[in-house]
């Protein structure tokens, strides 16, 4: 029970995005393993935070809310954006695209948001011993959510110019940079204004989210046109 704020959003979108590519959904055991791919990821972000200490870069970002918004608005733009980007971005650039069965554009969203899910599944664990019971079922909704947004960005774009078998390289940190600088903002403005930004943070989550939902009925729309194609 102490972790069903985590467990049951977790299931939810998993099932949520496993129902969304029925038309040629992926294997489970890909999904199940991009999942602990994210969720290792964390680690890996928290790694880059740590290199950050070393070089005295690291703050917190709750104290800089209440000191200098100027320095946290740099700090989420050049630190909390990019570096957690990476962190999921990463194993889908290594492992995700070797998967024989990525062949479509809509996969690059399916991998990239169970990879977010795996990231945000380990930051509320995180997160649970900091915050109320009522704090830990809003981020336990909200947290997948604003973390498959992002993701979704570089892993339609990356995934798209990887089957169009272009040049990833400039895509890659195209992508990267503006989905770092999104996530940036995001953060900024729930960390900076929790409470007079909340109208803003959640439009920018909500047009993400509307982009995506209209991009995903497009590939699948696509997919089936080509199929009934094909079977002609």
């Amino acid at each position: 029970m102490l972790i069903a704020p985590v467990i049951l959003p977790v299931l939810f979108w998993a099932g949520y995005h496993y129902y969304k590519d029925r038309h040629l959904p992926e294997p489970i055991s890909h999904l199940v393993l991009t999942f602990m791919l994210g969720a290792g990821c964390y680690w890996l972000g928290m790694a880059m935070y740590e290199g950050l200490e070393l070089i005295g870069l690291r703050f917190d970002a709750f104290h800089l809310a209440e000191t200098n918004k100027t320095a946290l608005l740099l700090y989420a733009l050049f630190a909390i954006g990019p570096i957690e980007e990476l962190a999921k971005l990463l194993p889908f650039l290594l492992v995700v695209l070797r998967f024989s069965e990525f062949d479509e554009p809509i996969d690059g969203i399916m991998y990239a948001s169970f990879i977010a899910l795996g990231f945000s599944a380990v930051e509320n664990v995180h997160y649970l011993r900091h915050v109320s019971d009522v704090e830990a079922i809003a981020r336990g909704f909200a947290g997948p959510v604003v973390h498959i947004v992002f993701a979704s960005i570089w892993g339609f774009y990356i995934g798209r110019a990887y089957l169009r078998r272009r040049y990833l390289a400039a895509t890659v940190v195209a992508s990267l940079i503006a989905t770092a600088f999104v996530h940036g903002l995001y953060d900024y403005l729930v960390i900076a204004l929790p409470v007079l930004a909340l109208p803003g943070s959640a439009l920018l989550v909500i047009a993400i989210w509307l982009w995506r939902l209209f991009l995903i009925r497009r590939l699948n729309h696509q997919a089936r046109e080509s199929g009934l194609q094909g079977g002609s």
